[in-house]
């Protein structure tokens, strides 16, 4: 098909091809991707979600093209990796229609997890303050090669999915005999792998095999600038990270970054100059930012972002997505994008699965009531943990909460999360599910009295400061037409 065909009759994986391997055309085919995905994100709206819901969806889907056009041209990543990114996020999470309430798709009528987030290992050559995963260079366990060949497996089978995150620990360091992470990678060519990792072991050796494969991005993880990643993560840490940055922009493969704000830092990682060095500078595809979590090594209220400063970073991410359309994204200010909590193996969400085998409902939900291994040893697969109690509940409070209600009664998504937002509602399911708490620091979480209080007011507050924008800016502006 011609190009101007295509153009004007083409389909989304027709566009996005045209918009890769032409450069002169480029910029039209990624106009009329836009125009597209407003169609049928904002007008059409087929799930009838919010209407600011929608549109803040639409902005990161444009905020995506221009990553990957900027990045295609300055010749930072190879057309096959860059095809194979864009037309799993595109089209098999951000446009896809399993999550929507009543679709039917296969023996779960549709209603299955987009992806699963495992950490293979807890072992890292790191030992970062205020870990989640207390994760540290000692003799943590880790997933043997055959189960998680199977997890990978099972998922892709059972429910659609070929998408899958993997953490740690520090992901490269995972191995089982002669088998290390790239190994398990290359024998699922059709999935997309994104890794979030330290960097510290991306030489350009590995670096030309991930290019090679063309099936996996490192999310890579900094703090700042040199002096906040190697306060937090050690000295000459900043100095690898660029390093690994200089051997995936050499060896074609896409990267992102991953910060965590905390109270210290949070100014500094929603920054322009921020923006400036890592996406314009280094040529950083997109970005996540995983607000601090008290639940790990170290764990303090005071290291939080505070409620009113969380609002603040809630609005300069807006600028830099809409201003400057650069594809950056907040797991707990921009719970819109997600229509709210994914955790417990909600429809287009995931669950989490940790390198002793403990399945939870999420990476910052330290609790667990069941185990891979022992679900295997059982007949059991993936879809047994997603019958679980505390599963169910906590998917029964994200229905509740707004998931599947109306969207003019949809509840407040801007404090989505079961943990930090709800702390409440989390700890009430731990209860009377009886789950399992996975380290030291979450049985100190459910019987710390101060914690308790600290968490359910955080909560209050943040719900009572986004509260008016939510109403205002996304629920309001159906009823006014607008």
């Amino acid at each position: 098909m011609k190009a101007e065909a295509i153009l004007k009759n083409g389909s989304f994986q027709e566009l996005i091809r045209l918009m890769i391997n032409s450069k002169y055309i480029r910029p039209r085919a990624r106009k009329v991707i836009e125009s597209r995905a407003y169609k049928s994100i904002v007008v059409e709206n087929p799930a009838n979600r919010p209407v600011g819901v929608q549109e803040e969806k639409y902005l990161y889907i444009v905020a995506m093209l221009r990553g990957a056009e900027r990045a295609i041209d300055r010749g930072l990543i190879s057309r096959q990796v860059i095809n194979r990114l864009i037309e799993v996020f595109l089209n098999n999470v951000i446009l896809t229609s399993r999550e929507r309430p009543g679709s039917s798709d296969g023996s779960h009528g549709g209603k299955v997890p987009l992806f699963a987030l495992i950490s293979p290992t807890g072992k890292c050559n790191l030992r970062c303050k205020g870990c989640y995963a207390e994760s540290e260079p000692g003799n943590h366990a880790s997933l043997d090669f055959e189960t998680f060949d199977r997890i990978l497996t099972e998922k892709r089978e059972l429910w659609g999915s070929h998408f899958t995150v993997i953490s740690g620990g520090e992901p490269f360091l995972w191995r089982d005999g002669p088998k290390g992470l790239l190994d398990i990678v290359e024998k699922h060519p059709s999935d997309m792998f994104m890794v979030y990792t330290n960097a510290t072991l991306i030489t350009d050796e590995v670096a030309r095999r991930m290019g090679g494969m063309g099936n996996i991005t490192p999310a890579i993880s900094v703090e700042g600038f040199t002096e906040e990643t190697d306060e937090r993560r050690g000295k000459g840490v900043h100095a690898k990270i660029l390093k690994a940055f200089e051997n995936l922009r050499n060896n074609g493969v896409p990267f992102g970054i991953s910060a965590t704000p905390t109270r210290n830092n949070w100014e500094t990682i929603t920054s322009d100059r921020f923006i400036d060095f890592y996406f314009e500078q280094e040529g950083s595809a997109y970005g996540w930012l995983f607000q601090y979590m008290p639940i790990g090594r170290g764990q303090s209220l005071d290291l939080v972002v505070p409620p009113r400063q969380r609002v603040e970073m809630l609005r300069r991410v807006q600028r830099l997505v809409r201003e400057r359309e650069i594809f950056l994204a907040d797991f707990w200010n921009n719970g819109v994008l997600s229509n709210g909590c994914i955790s417990a193996g909600r429809p287009g969400g995931y669950l989490y699965i940790d390198w002793n085998g403990d399945i939870s409902p999420c990476a910052f939900v330290p609790y667990a009531s069941d185990n891979i291994y022992d679900i295997y040893s059982k007949g059991g697969t993936l879809d047994t943990a997603l019958e679980s109690p505390f599963f169910r509940e906590i998917r029964k409070w994200q229905d509740e909460y707004g998931y599947n209600r109306i969207s003019e009664e949809t509840d407040n998504w801007l404090c989505p999360c079961v943990i930090r937002d709800h702390f409440e509602i989390l700890k009430g399911a731990v209860a009377r599910c009886g789950s399992r708490p996975l380290n030291e620091e979450a049985t100190v979480a459910m019987q710390d009295g101060n914690y308790h209080q600290g968490m359910v007011q955080y909560g209050k507050d943040i719900k009572k400061l986004t509260e008016p924008i939510w109403r205002n800016e996304y629920i309001e502006r159906m009823k006014k037409g607008d």
